[in-house]
This record gives C-alpha cells, structure tokens and sequence, in this order.
C-alpha cells in the first residue's frame, strides 16, 4: 500500500541538503538513543513500538466495548484533556462527514467532548443537549484529579445516573485510566465500571494508539484495525534499520532543526482540507509540550488553507522572515466534485467549468507554495494518498517519531513537561485547595 512520503525541496533556500543531510549521523545517534532507552525521559517510550505490539485481542475487546456504547447511546461523551482528546478529534474529525451533527439516518453515535475546558456555559449546553438523550460516558485520566475532567465527569456522571439509574449507568461508563492508582482507578473498581489501562510508559500526547483514542474512534465507527496498521507500517518505514535518506522522521526532523538554526523559530502546520483542522491542533500539543523547554524549541503554529490565507496570509507573506511552513497534502480526495459551466458567466470562472473541484484546490495549494518561498518562507511537504484509517494512523506515528528525534537533536527532554504543572499550582492556591494554604498566602501577597 502507498505510504506517506516527504519532499524538502521547497525548503532548500535556507538551509542546503548538504546541510540537512550533515545531520544524518546525529540523526541516527538520537534514534538510537530512542530505540536503546538510554536517552532522557526514556521511562516514557511505550508510544515507540506500540502499533506493532497491540494485539489482536487488544482490539477485540476495545472493538466489543465500543459496541456495548454504540448499542445503547446516541451521544458518547469523551471527557478528558490534551492528548487524551485531541487525538480522538484529530481522527475523528478527519475521517468523518462535515456535517455529521445534521445527519439525520445515524449508524454510529454523536461522539461529544468534555473535560478540556472549564467553561461554564459549555457545560450547562452540553449537560442540556444531554437531556433526553441515551448517552454514555468514557471517562479518560491517568489520576482522576484533574481539575477539568474531573469536573465534567462528576457533573455527568451524575446526570446519567439520574436518567437511567445508577445499575444502568455502570453499564455506560468506561473509565480509561492507570492500572492501579489514583482516583478513577479506585471509583471504577467500586462501582464495576468497564475500564482500560493508560499504560504508565505512554505520556498523553503519545497516547491516541491506546485505548485512550481507540475507544472513542471505534464508538465513532472507524476502523481502528486499519488505523493500527497505518501506524505499524510507518513504524517499520522509520525503523532503526531504514538509512537516514529513506527515513522520512528523520528527514523532518533534521530539516526543521536546521531550520531552527537558521533562525526560523515557528512552525506553521499547514493543510488544504479542513477535515485535517485538529490534527493541527493534536501536532501542536505534540510538538509543543515535547520541545518547548530549556528556553528552546519551535513555536508550533497551524493555519487552514485556503481560508487562512484570507486572514494570515498576509503575515505569511511578508511578516517577519521567523517562519517555515510544512504542508500536510491529500493526493486523492474521496468524493467527485465537477465545476458547473453558467450560461452567464457573471463570476468569470466558466474557464474552471468542467474541472474538478481538487484540481482548483491543488492549484491553490501549489500557488501559494511558491509565493511564499518566493516570500522567503521555507516549505516542507507531506503527502497522504488519502484520507483513510490507514493513513491517519501513519500521519501520527511520523510525527511521533519525528517529535522524538527532534527533540533529541534539540537537546531537550522530549518526554517531560514541567511547565504545565505551574498554572496548576497557582490555580489551586487561588482556589483554597486544602494543602495548598502557605502557597495560597504568597500568591495572593502578590495580587
């Protein structure tokens, strides 16, 4: 099957190949240090050979579970936050219909988010279109404690049991968390909930091949076999094994460090298909928590193309010469689209009539390309055959993989992030979080 495949050539006005390709043994130092796990954060590479270690099994019983919710809800609601959501709308969001919420003949559930923000009116409205309606809960969370998750869930958990009784409501609710602590691991055994384990060597932002993303695509009605194949056969063409050249990770990874050299500090992910929206959002966590640290890293930012080029393009033209752009491509859309003749021709676009809508599309994509690397925004390419499971699941194993060796070309942990734990704390001490009283005293000496 057609793999995914990466084309530099665009970017080659600011760094050379030479250069890129002077990387190759650094680039291969890092992977070795991943695959040998002697390399920082090495306590959290379970993301590394998981498509290929995921049973079969595994999948039946994420599969059969997924049917049990799928049998008795209309709305699933999938309450958690960061990676263990934003991998989930990232495949979802792909691989749906645009329009799904208006589909009317559903065979598959509304899946719902929760638990990834703390926005009171998104609650009430959320909690509202819930009423009436069969729904069902996976509840997804390493500790159970964290703020908004667990808000949502106990604000859920509690309606669901009302509507339908608590007997009923076990039945509904997955819990998706660690294998033998925290909060959620204690409620789930309590009440007899249907649970799935987040392994402890897989951080959140890699964790969309577990059943923290599993689960809810498969409730969305997504081949999840396919998406776990997509992901192994990427795994196996960005090997240890694969020669620098022939190893499209560390291509990536070697060109946007150079590029970092060269004093291009930002990222834009850009795509021409906006089912391709949150697997912007999902890179950015990736890329964004795993190198930002140390006072170092890429500022991973994403556009929609062409409709950002109506607000950002612009800036991308002829901001700040800081940027480089890498372009997520689908080659083969999966539906026809011709462009009709008018009589009238009022717009002037009867030259398009008769042309498909991907071809104005592509031409869109290849303009603007060149514009800005004439621009001076260096351009990296990443196409997809389709968008299909199977390509999905390669898409996010290359970034996965990507992220690891960058990050290691970069000399940071990629695996940590130590950052996201200082709003917490001043959250909590503003609050009046027991135990956290001293803290309390300080920050508040600071209003």
């Amino acid at each position: 099957m057609k793999n995914i495949s990466i084309n530099i050539d665009k970017a080659l006005g600011a760094v050379t190949k030479e250069q890129v390709y002077a990387q190759e043994a650094k680039a291969n130092e890092c992977i070795a240090t991943l695959h040998n796990g002697n390399g920082a954060g090495n306590d959290f590479l379970g993301w590394l050979h998981l498509p290929s270690s995921i049973t079969d099994a595994e999948l039946t019983d994420i599969e059969n579970t997924a049917n049990v919710l799928r049998s008795k809800c209309e709305v699933v609601v999938a309450i958690g936050i960061g990676g263990s959501y934003l991998g989930t709308k990232a495949v979802v969001e792909a691989l749906n219909n645009s329009f799904d919420w208006l589909q009317s003949d559903r065979k598959n559930p509304v899946v719902l988010y929760a638990g990834q923000n703390i926005g009171e009116d998104y609650l009430y409205e959320l909690c509202e279109i819930l009423k009436g309606k069969q729904f069902g809960l996976i509840n997804i969370s390493k500790s159970g404690t964290t703020t908004e998750p667990a808000l949502a869930f106990r604000m859920l958990k509690k309606q669901l049991e009302d509507a339908v009784g608590k007997e009923e409501a076990k039945h509904r609710i997955v819990a998706i968390t660690d294998a033998k602590r925290g909060a959620l691991r204690t409620l789930a055994d309590q009440e007899g909930y249907k649970t799935f384990i987040i392994p402890d060597n897989v951080g959140g932002r890699f964790s969309v091949l577990t059943p923290v993303g599993l689960l809810p695509i498969a409730v969305a009605g997504f081949d999840i076999e396919k998406l776990v194949a997509g992901a192994a056969d990427m795994e196996k063409a960005c090997a240890a094994n694969v020669p620098f050249a022939e190893n499209p990770a560390a291509i990536y990874a070697a060109t946007r460090n150079e590029l970092y050299k060269k004093g291009k500090k930002i990222e834009i992910l850009v795509n021409f298909n906006p089912k391709l929206h949150y697997v912007s959002e999902w890179w950015k966590q990736l890329y964004g928590e795993s190198e930002g640290k140390d006072n170092k890293g890429i500022f991973p930012a994403a556009v929609d193309f062409s409709t950002d080029l109506h607000s950002m393009g612009q800036w991308i033209q002829d901001g700040e010469r800081t940027i480089f752009e890498t372009v997520i491509s689908i080659e083969q859309p999966n539906h026809k689209v011709l462009f009709p003749s008018d009589d009238e021709n009022l717009d002037g676009l009867n030259f398009l009539a008769g042309k498909r809508v991907d071809e104005v599309n592509k031409m869109a994509e290849l303009g603007t390309q060149l514009a800005h690397v004439d621009g001076g925004v260096p351009n990296m390419r990443i196409v997809l055959p389709e968008l299909s499971e199977y390509n999905i699941g390669g898409l996010l194993y290359f970034f996965e993989k990507a992220c690891g060796i960058s990050g290691y070309l970069l000399g940071v942990n990629p695996f940590n992030q130590p950052g996201v734990e200082a709003y917490k704390k001043n959250m909590f001490a503003l609050l009046d979080k027991p135990g956290y009283e001293e803290e309390s005293k300080a920050i508040r000496a600071k209003l």
